[in-house]
């Protein structure tokens, strides 16, 4: 986005690759659907991010919408799924939409280099007046995104902060004859909360323990224990649509049937839901049907820890936000800016990721075409 919207009458632009082809890890995203952003309105977009104040004037700068009908005048139509997530229309694939903006780059005569490998500031190779970083974060490493680049920032004095998972997996550590018949079922239309945060959405249970995008959005809050107490809370609403007392009143009527019956009479529960209580409660809390009420609107799972770094969606640390100016300048290195995953910032799936990113290219392309 950067490359695509710097004034080609002032600048002479080129971008070095460390692969052999531009947007590996941009094709990535694209795997299993092409999220490109999502379509909630600004003000509880913005609220996505970590820190959101951080995004606060960039998202409005570039918004969702905004990169709608940018993707719209280089050829890329898109739609809003049912989801509210926003993707390119049916037979657009990932390779068509890294093509057109690499059309844009050919318009705009970006020079593009790779096979380069960056070796840190005294490689003297490449004289330019001003300098862009955006060497990503520290997972799918495969793609050349491994966070090797630290150790060269550190010795000029910028703080880094420890790369950490994000958008990942989380480990329970599940009873051997629950997993045995239960992994790669999801839980669907369900409420996952940890602290004062909570996400409707769908979980998969894994012989590592739990993924998906209803868990994935807690990661900032899950990251927070795991880190001081060594483990995280979450809870689960398996039945968002009734309270507890609506609940109980269903159970009045249970007549001479299990409670495995019940729950698939009264609450229209499937095996999956079923074996989750099983497993994660006790025979006296499972029989009791107050207590049981309760558990189904508040079931608490203990999170062991995230995923290898490496098997993340995304990553935060990097950069401290401290270390960068209004406009992603290095406090202590003039005319070098760091954008991107580099950065200590953390959101969601769902699109945010991705307009996080296009939206600090945007927002430092007018700082520098003014300049």
């Amino acid at each position: 986005m950067l490359a695509a919207q710097l004034d080609e009458t002032k600048f002479d632009v080129t971008i070095y690759e460390s692969n052999s082809a531009l947007g590996r890890k941009f094709l990535v995203a694209g795997d299993g659907g092409f999220n490109l952003t999502h379509s909630e309105e600004l003000e509880k977009f913005i609220s996505r991010y970590t820190p959101s104040e951080f995004f606060k004037s960039i998202i409005a700068s570039f918004s969702n919408n905004d990169l709608r009908e940018w993707l719209r005048k280089i050829g890329i139509e898109t739609f809003v799924g049912s989801s509210k997530r926003v993707f390119p229309v049916e037979g657009i694939k990932p390779i068509d939409v890294l093509n057109a903006i690499l059309d844009e780059f050919k318009r705009k005569n970006v020079v593009i280099k790779t096979n380069f490998k960056w070796k840190g500031f005294d490689d003297t190779e490449i004289k330019a007046n001003i300098t862009v970083f955006a060497l990503g974060g520290s997972s799918w490493k495969v793609t050349g995104s491994d966070g090797a680049w630290t150790k060269h920032f550190s010795e000029k004095g910028i703080d880094i902060i420890p790369f950490q998972a994000s958008n990942c997996a989380y480990e329970v550590k599940w009873k051997d004859e629950f997993i045995s018949i239960t992994e790669g079922r999801s839980l669907k239309n369900i409420y996952v909360k940890c602290d004062a945060k909570e996400r409707k959405g769908e979980l998969v249970i894994t012989k590592f323990g739990l993924e998906g995008g209803a868990i994935y959005a807690l990661s900032p809050e899950i990251r927070k224990h795991l880190n001081k107490e060594g483990f995280a809370k979450v809870y689960l609403d398996l039945k968002p649509s009734l309270t507890v007392e609506q609940i109980k009143d269903k159970f009045r009527a249970r007549g001479n049937r299990t409670i495995k019956k019940l729950l698939i009479d009264r609450l229209n529960f499937d095996d999956t839901q079923i074996d989750l209580l099983k497993t994660l409660l006790s025979k006296e809390e499972f029989t009791n049907l107050e207590e049981l009420a309760k558990k189904i609107k508040q079931l608490p799972i203990t999170l062991a820890s995230a995923a290898p770094i490496d098997e993340a969606i995304s990553t935060v640390g990097g950069i401290a936000l401290s270390e960068v100016d209004e406009h992603f300048q290095l406090k202590k290195l003039p005319n070098t800016y760091c954008i991107g995953e580099m950065l200590d910032w953390d959101a969601p799936t769902g699109g945010y990721l991705l307009q996080g990113c296009f939206s600090m290219g945007y927002c430092l392309a007018q700082h520098l075409n003014e300049i």
